[in-house]
């Protein structure tokens, strides 16, 4: 009885408010610190994702998102608010996404998609073999008309501005 007196009381609202006992989905445990790991486990992404170069898409989304996500943890103690204003999931689930992020940042690393040489051709080998009745073929519609009249006058506009330098050069 004292304990339930305590507890419903001003301060011990309070406390029991912070208290998260479930996150309501299977496998998933109540990380009590959730906000230091989150914030840990971002600064370490933002460590880790200068190994790829900086003009790259995919460097540039994670820095966007894990410095907006960093700046929030950085500025709410609780993890409600934190949860509210990211609206991203639980703070759990965003310690997995988290930590799923820093292995992807390893393999991409190892991998180096971008380390390919633009000059790199890559060999096309086409398949004659018929694609069975049961498989859907998704095929794209034909584009209007009105594309290919634009594009013809491109064309033919591009044509006009390189043919008066080939007589310049003459």
């Amino acid at each position: 009885m004292f304990m339930r007196k305590l507890l419903t009381g001003g301060m011990g609202l309070m406390l029991m408010a912070k208290v998260k006992e479930t996150t309501g989905i299977v496998g998933l445990d109540v990380v009590p610190n959730a906000r230091a790991v989150l914030i840990s486990l971002y600064t370490r992404t933002l460590k880790e994702i200068q190994a790829v170069p900086e003009d790259e898409g995919y460097r540039k989304a994670v820095e966007s998102f894990t410095r907006h996500r960093l700046q929030l943890c950085q500025e709410e103690e609780d993890w409600e608010v934190i949860e509210k204003r990211l609206g991203c999931g639980q703070v759990e689930e965003l310690i997995e996404e988290a930590q799923d992020e820093l292995k992807l940042i390893a393999k991409m690393i190892e991998w180096d998609p971008w380390g390919v040489p633009d000059d790199y051709e890559c060999e096309v080998i086409e398949d004659k073999t018929p694609i069975p009745k049961h498989v859907p073929q998704h095929r794209t519609p034909p584009l209007p008309e009105e594309f290919y009249r634009t594009l013809e006058a491109v064309k033919s506009k591009t044509a006009q501005k390189e043919e008066p330098s080939d007589v310049n050069e003459s």
